[in-house]
């Protein structure tokens, strides 16, 4: 495999985990404070059909992008509300937000579109464009550098380079502020939070919006910045995979990063058959190719990738005692 090769199957792995990222680092969020999100998947697929109809309905993927962070945000508010609130069951809220979120998305498409559960291609404004890092075509000649930096990292969407920038401060607010010790305190041991006179619902709905907010941005990204509009389950199940990412890296920022890169590699590899077939010296069907990142899922939910301990409190409700 040569430089530019495998430059080309790196820039479609960056791509192909950028959504995967930002769902990672909802979760994370989600979870540190103990609020369990099965529900990644449905906040994606509502915040990916209302940022295409926004965006083509006004001619800005900006305004888009906002549409898509609100409604993912209202659907985390009412996760918030049965789990925290009304302390209901977290798993059947975050099923429920899924069916809800994969049955509205089509009829409203159908409803307000007429073109078969989709919205009409985004073109020109509606759609994010591509960003050239300075210098750029300056260094694009100096060896393996250059390739590296205006190949690989340059020429991607705002929305990239937000989910990276993502991790560093995900960590940052985690681990290097007060809200962060809180968060992560809350979700290990709520009573201990209570007791020093800190508010555990707050701390909670925080965790639960801010997971709302990253969901919304990766389900604008898919429509409107790796795509060119919404189609039917265009989240081909990016939230359960960014859930089992979640459990392989440990609840940690920069371990998702990693974690979402190598299933973002497996679905860059899934389009270029033929570099398998040239390295292993055999075919391999595409179907398989696929299905990797799916079945790297289902390896990982079985508990064959080490010992994940999540937050202790995670997945219970909070009942203050009196």
């Amino acid at each position: 495999m040569d430089i530019d090769t495998l430059i080309q199957v790196l820039d479609s792995s960056l791509r192909f985990a950028t959504p995967l990222l930002l769902a990672c680092l909802a979760g994370l969020y989600s979870e540190r404070a103990g609020i369990f999100d099965i529900g990644l998947e449905g906040k994606m697929l509502a915040a990916a059909f209302l940022s295409a109809a926004v965006a083509y309905t006004s001619g800005s993927a900006w305004v888009g992008l906002l549409a898509g962070v609100g409604v993912a945000m209202g659907l985390a508010l009412l996760h918030g509300v049965a789990s925290i609130t009304f302390r209901g069951n977290q798993l059947i809220s975050g099923v429920a937000i899924n069916f809800l979120a994969a049955g509205l998305s089509v009829v409203v498409a159908q409803s307000w579109f007429a073109q078969g559960s989709r919205t009409p291609q985004l073109a020109g404004a509606a759609r994010f464009e591509n960003l050239n890092l300075p210098f750029a075509e300056q260094l694009a000649d100096v060896p393996l550098l250059g390739p590296l930096y205006s190949d690989l990292l340059s020429g991607h969407t705002i929305i990239v380079y937000l989910a990276l920038l993502a991790v560093p401060a995900t960590w940052w607010l985690l681990f290097r502020t007060r809200f962060g010790l809180r968060l992560r305190a809350v979700g290990e041991n709520p009573a201990a939070v209570d007791t020093a006179g800190i508010s555990v619902i707050r701390l909670r709905f925080s965790a639960v919006l801010i997971c709302g907010i990253l969901c919304g941005i990766a389900g604008a990204y898919l429509s409107t910045s790796l795509q060119a509009g919404f189609t039917k389950d265009m989240t081909a199940g990016r939230g359960f995979i960014a859930l089992a990412a979640l459990i392989f890296a440990k609840w940690r920022p920069w371990h998702a990063l990693y974690t979402c890169l190598l299933f973002g590699f497996l679905q860059a590899l899934a389009l270029r058959p033929d570099l398998i077939e040239n390295t292993l010296g055999f075919k391999v069907q595409v179907q398989l190719l696929d299905a990797l990142p799916y079945i790297l899922t289902v390896i990982i939910l079985a508990g064959f990738v080490g010992k994940a301990i999540p937050p202790r409190a995670g997945g219970e409700p909070y009942v203050k005692e009196r």
